[in-house]
């Protein structure tokens, strides 16, 4: 479905100078330029109520560190969305590594969305009563924490971008996709055909799409037993020959 404005992820953030960033290049970068998606950081900081811009204290209970707090957040949540129809309201996600872990599936509902309201966290923490209170969807990009939700966000925007309609320089269909189907990427070859005395695999320069198909998913069905079994179990139940995953890089 065709959105009647462009995919647009707004970023609420301590740092906004970290915008665009990587998303100022490459794919996600001319796609910005060209207008097929939009990005707004916003300052949480200009919801802060005192002379000094203060948006966090100290955790109740005790402990170290400090804590994003509520009031503050909140405020910057609904100066975010002034003027929106709330009947149409993007999601609200938190970036979180208590969060579900992000997966392919979840990337292409958000990129078929308005696009989401991204929260950055910092230091310890967020109130909990925001998250509660505002309806946060905490996503988390893997096992292990980061300074703060910033460059989470932009794995985030990075995967949804990528599959916005005009962004791809050719047209790619999200069921080819790595992931989407349970598998890990088969292995990629190119030029020479001879490097440090390992040649590229005879059946992709054979010519015979077929084979190279079935060759292709046999490599991934291996190194997703290998590495992440846990995604086989996931997996459609699919027979050689059929569409395999491509590339998830983009240069």
């Amino acid at each position: 479905m065709t959105n009647p404005s462009p995919w647009r992820a707004t970023v609420l953030t301590l740092f906004p100078e970290m915008f665009p960033g990587p998303l100022g290049v490459s794919l996600a970068g001319r796609a910005l330029a060209s207008g097929l998606w939009e990005l707004e950081a916003r300052d949480i900081r200009a919801s802060a109520t005192d002379r000094h811009r203060s948006v966090d204290d100290t955790p109740a209970g005790g402990g170290p560190g400090m804590v994003l707090r509520a009031d503050i957040l909140a405020a910057a949540i609904d100066a975010a969305e002034i003027g929106q129809d709330l009947s149409k309201r993007r999601p609200r996600l938190l970036m979180s590594p208590r969060g579900r872990p992000l997966t392919q599936a979840r990337v292409v509902e958000l990129a078929q969305g308005l696009g989401p309201l991204i929260v950055c966290g910092r230091f310890e923490g967020v109130d909990q009563r925001v998250i509660d209170g505002r309806g946060l969807e905490e996503v988390s990009i893997g096992d292990y924490v980061l300074s703060g939700g910033e460059i989470a966000a932009m794995a985030l925007i990075d995967a949804c971008v990528r599959l916005l309609p005009g962004v791809m320089g050719k047209e790619a269909s999200g069921t080819e996709e790595s992931f989407s189907d349970g598998l890990l990427e088969y292995p990629q070859y190119t030029r020479p055909q001879l490097f440090e005395g390992v040649p590229i695999p005879q059946t992709l320069t054979s010519g015979d799409h077929a084979k190279v198909a079935a060759w292709r998913r046999a490599e991934s069905e291996a190194l997703t037993a290998a590495r992440r079994p846990d995604l086989r179990t996931k997996a459609p139940n699919q027979t050689s020959g059929q569409k395999t995953p491509k590339s998830t890089t983009d240069g």
